[in-house]
């Protein structure tokens, strides 16, 4: 059906412009943008690039391209991402790879851990981990959307699990009722820091125990 094609290049301004001719003589015009000279054809997005380079601080070439999967980012050339299509684009753009001997805590007061080392020191399941986070019992960051969680393992976190709870700390249902309040507000004011908490470990799980009640003052305190 299609008969002749004719194309005309305006160089300078980096267009082309076609003429399709048809069988019975009628004709399509379409324009089309050519790359500038010097610029890459297909290339990664800058910001995916960018974010390659602060991820490959803290994981390895594997782990980048799950993130960058669900964040749906794709390569120059439309592919999804793979640990060798990561390494790849670390090699093109000069930027090092992850070296878990220089990864160091911004400061001294507790180890950086993701979810599956907090669980083990904690002595909590992973999903236990999870729904802390999820809660705000605990806090972790992520460097992006869709990265490992990290959790700082300090003694205040350790202190919010426990063996056993404290004489007087009542699980969340009995703290609830003793409040004259719903679970939810409870567990709004432990996530604010307003009522004292600890999680008190039953094999792999955990429960909730709060103070609801100030510690007694002594006279002299």
């Amino acid at each position: 059906m299609l008969v002749e094609v004719s194309v005309t290049v305006d160089r300078a301004a980096r267009r082309a412009e076609l003429r399709l001719w048809w069988e019975g003589g009628a004709s399509t015009d379409v324009g089309v943008d050519l790359p500038r000279l010097g610029t890459p054809w297909r290339a990664t997005e800058a910001e995916t690039v960018e974010l390659v380079r602060r991820l490959a601080v803290h994981y390895d070439d594997a782990t980048i391209a799950t993130v960058l999967a669900r964040q749906h980012r794709r390569t120059g050339t439309g592919l999804t991402f793979t640990k060798a299509r990561v390494g790849q684009l670390r090699k093109t753009h000069c930027i090092p790879g992850h070296d878990p001997g220089k990864v160091t805590p911004p400061c001294d007061d507790g180890e950086v851990v993701g979810v599956t080392k907090a669980a083990t020191e904690l002595g909590v399941g992973v999903g236990t981990v999870y729904r802390w986070l999820a809660a705000g019992f605990i806090v972790g960051e992520q460097v992006t959307p869709g990265a490992p969680w990290q959790i700082r393992l300090d003694d205040d976190l350790r202190s919010k699990v426990a063996e056993q709870a404290p004489a007087g700390w009542l699980p969340l249902d009995q703290a609830a009722r003793a409040l004259g309040v719903v679970r939810q507000t409870v567990l709004h004011k432990v996530q604010r820091g307003e009522l004292p908490a600890v999680h008190v470990r039953h094999g792999r799980r955990s429960r909730l125990h709060i103070q609801v009640k100030p510690d007694p003052v002594g006279l002299f305190d």
